[in-house]
């Protein structure tokens, strides 16, 4: 697996890149040889911040955990995302197809100031066809509140989201006739 590690506003420590590479080799038998790894380390009040983040096949498995020791969040992080990988384990065996979520997966961010006082944080990424299932599925696996893709039905951009009572809903373009 290979393995990016970034400190924010701080050196990453020999010791602690090492260490993190050697627990991340634990993940080889869950990832294909093309994963990859991101752990972005930062520091906040008197918390240590770990940021990990997976990638293989188009799936992505992030986690964000904060610890008084890097180690402690990193330990943390990687058993929030043992967690991810043994719940959704059999859906994604069941429910996608062999090289359902293979893309290119390219994240680019960028500060662009519209007043002195706001900026927007823009993501660029590349999508693949994907049913409302998938889309669920991945943004489940992302922690996020919602996840646009495209409907592989109807060739539409659609958003899935996560519904206050626990269900899930649906944001699709309405016909023009």
């Amino acid at each position: 697996m290979k393995t990016t590690i970034i400190a924010r506003k701080m050196d990453v420590p020999k010791d602690l890149e090492e260490l993190f590479k050697k627990k991340l080799g634990k993940y080889d038998k869950f990832f294909r040889d093309d994963a990859e790894a991101h752990v972005v380390m930062s520091k906040r009040k008197n918390m240590e911040i770990i940021e990990l983040t997976i990638m293989s096949a188009g799936t992505i498995f992030r986690s964000e955990q904060e610890n008084s020791t890097f180690n402690n969040a990193f330990d943390c992080a990687m058993d929030a995302i043992e967690r991810q990988i043994r719940k959704n384990k059999t859906r994604l065996e069941k429910r996608l197809r062999e090289g359902a979520f293979v893309r290119e997966t390219g994240e680019i961010i960028e500060e662009i100031p519209e007043e002195p006082e706001m900026s927007i944080r823009v993501k660029n990424f590349n999508f693949k066809p994907m049913s409302a299932e998938e889309a669920i599925l991945q943004m489940n696996l992302l922690g996020h509140e919602f996840f646009v893709y495209e409907n592989d039905t109807t060739g539409e951009v659609n958003v899935v989201y996560k519904r206050h009572d626990g269900g899930y809903g649906m944001i699709a373009p309405e016909d023009k006739k």
